[in-house]
């Protein structure tokens, strides 16, 4: 059943949201027209998302995009014209080095400081540097997951003097803006002093700081984030050094007549005097780049993470400092972290963390689309590359089938609907999608053998059998991928190449009674329905009852009982992909003559 674009009184959250953009729009429409940008950006909605090239882009960096495009998509399906705005921080400074990147050392290090787009990209990158080698990954993904933005590179930006009138404003009325600063600055340490601007009182801070709120914004650096305070004054511009390009310089002087800034580095010692009027190597500092941005383009809608949204933090203060550029705050909704199954919270820093592009290696797009839709924005969730993908797809698959028999509910075929399509068509899809946990027993048994696979699935549904392994692709290159680079080697499934002859001589004659009924039942039962009422009615029949008897305590410790001795017959040991499916995939031959007493 096709699933139209949900109105805005549907009870899903992007509805909601896209409901409040448009109002906020129409609202903003009559004096949309802000410095510096094209003449047709007012005609558009914008939303935007910022994201920093520093290390691997992860899944929870993914939120921050997929948050803006599905309203974005939203507000397109219903007519308007909107642009999603992808900023890339590539002109931020390098941090740290990140641990566990192929082809990096600690001879990175002496970058720090630098624009990430001056950094060199790791060894063997085709890449022209840091920024663009982690920018490139996501950048694939988003396609895959179609996702449709404008992207705009802040070195570009920066270093074109697009932001020019804007630094010399902010420059000018920089007192205003450390006096709005002085209100947020706080230290770490609750109920001691705040940290004032020069020649300034000091204040005692109002409530306590929560120790969450400051673990997150220090792992994001947000907390640590300069904001141009300094011992000749306040400065919300920082240069890059002429001699090093590093960030490590202090303004020393400015003059707003002829806007000439003296700056000095600490690093290399490296000191000049130059036209900020004519000087485009340097950056506003965060908490002011951001504001400044939102006006300069328009920016109607842009959400943030836990870091950018605690008490002093750069999305609050943001809404007093960005009137000074002419604009005023985005709708901008928290959102919370997104983990996986047995991992903490990611860490671009810490190395190792799962990517969007190591997630469409093992599962489709519209599921993990789904995965960001469904739940509200300040709602956590975890994405499984663990065992738990298997019951994820088990549960799409009911989802699907609920929509298409039309007994879904409204919300949940909203989120369905945001999943498998966007507003430009549908997404690719598997024809014939079979349940991904058959698939992945399948791989895993036949290790990806296309000739032992086809003719498994074939096996599954006799009367409807699969004649092509395009019938059940992607998925079933996604569930291959899943057994090769999560499923640790033990776990792998390796079906005996001979008899337990030891174990099949000590089987009692009960035993050996079960595995002679299985095997009788072999032929008439060849199929996945038929092998599953086989497996279980065995240990039905052994107790005297009917095959579709209804299953008791006891008999379900006599089927475990029974599933156990098939799986140390069939693969040595207790458990495996499910007996149905692997009995299929051994073949019923090599089945008779492992089980044979």
């Amino acid at each position: 059943m096709p699933i139209v674009a949900q109105s805005s009184t549907e009870t899903d959250w992007v509805s909601r949201f896209a409901d409040e953009v448009i109002a906020d729009s129409e609202r903003r429409a009559p004096g949309t027209k802000h410095r510096g940008a094209p003449a047709a950006a007012p005609a558009a909605i914008v939303v935007a998302s910022g994201i920093s090239p520093s290390g691997p882009i992860h899944l929870g960096n993914l939120r921050e995009v997929m948050t803006p495009h599905l309203v974005a998509d939203e507000i397109r399906r219903r007519g308007h014209e909107v642009r999603h705005l992808i900023s890339w921080d590539d002109y931020d400074r390098f941090r740290k080095v990140p641990l566990g990147i192929d082809g990096v050392d600690e001879t990175w290090a002496e970058h720090i400081g630098r624009p990430l787009t001056s950094v060199p990209a790791p060894k063997g990158s085709p890449h022209p540097n840091w920024a663009e080698h982690f920018k490139a990954a996501l950048v694939e993904s988003l396609a895959e997951l179609g996702v449709e933005y404008d992207g705009i590179s802040q070195t570009e930006k920066y270093t074109s003097g697009a932001y020019r009138e804007q630094i010399l404003l902010a420059m000018r009325r920089r007192g205003e803006i450390d006096a709005i600063l002085a209100r947020f600055r706080t230290k770490k340490d609750p109920g001691k002093d705040t940290r004032s601007a020069p020649g300034q009182k000091q204040q005692k801070s109002q409530k306590p700081v929560d120790e969450a709120e400051l673990e997150a914004a220090e792992g994001s650096g947000a907390a640590s984030e300069d904001d141009g305070t300094g011992s000749a004054g306040y400065f919300p511009y920082k240069p890059y050094c002429g001699g090093c390009n590093k960030d490590l310089t202090t303004v020393s002087a400015y003059d707003d007549d002829t806007t000439e800034l003296t700056y000095t580095c600490a690093a290399c010692g490296f000191s000049e005097t130059v036209r900020l009027s004519e000087f485009d190597r340097g950056k506003l500092v965060w908490k002011v780049d951001w504001p400044m941005r939102w006006a300069y383009e328009g920016v109607v809608f842009e959400p943030s993470g836990v870091d950018h949204s605690s008490p002093g933090s750069s999305f609050q203060v943001g809404k007093d400092i960005c009137p000074i550029f002419g604009g005023e705050r985005p709708i901008g909704p928290m959102y919370a972290f997104v983990g996986i199954s047995g991992m903490a919270k990611m860490s671009s820093s810490k190395g190792g963390v799962p990517t969007p592009a190591d997630a469409l290696k093992i599962m489709e797009a519209p599921l993990l689309r789904w995965l960001y839709a469904r739940r509200r924005p300040n709602q956590a969730f975890k994405i499984a590359f663990d065992q738990e993908i298997q019951r994820l797809y088990d549960e799409w698959d009911r989802l699907a089938a609920k929509v298409a028999d039309g007994t879904v509910l409204p919300a949940d075929a909203a989120a369905y609907s945001r999943a498998v399509r966007t507003a430009a068509g549908e997404l690719p899809s598997t024809p014939r999608p079979m349940p991904y946990r058959t698939l992945a027993s399948v791989a895993d048994i036949t290790g990806g053998h296309d000739e032992q696979t086809i003719r498994i699935l074939s096996e599954l549904d006799p009367a409807n059998p699969v004649g092509d392994l395009d019938e059940v692709r992607p998925r079933l290159d996604r569930a291959e991928s899943w057994i090769t680079t999560q499923v640790p080697a033990d776990q792998r499934t390796v079906v005996r190449a001979e008899p337990d002859t030891e174990l099949l001589a000590s089987l009692d004659d009960e035993s050996r009674e079960s595995l002679r009924l299985l095997l009788d039942g072999l032929d008439s039962h060849w199929s996945l329905e038929g092998l599953t009422t086989l497996v279980y009615g065995v240990p039905k029949v052994m107790a005297g009852l009917a095959p579709d008897a209804k299953p008791t305590p006891e008999l379900k410790v006599a089927q475990r009982t029974f599933f156990a001795l098939l799986y140390r017959l069939l693969v040595t040991r207790e458990t495996g992909p499910r007996l149905p499916t692997l009995l299929l995939a051994v073949g019923a031959d090599r089945v008779r003559k492992l089980l044979a007493a």
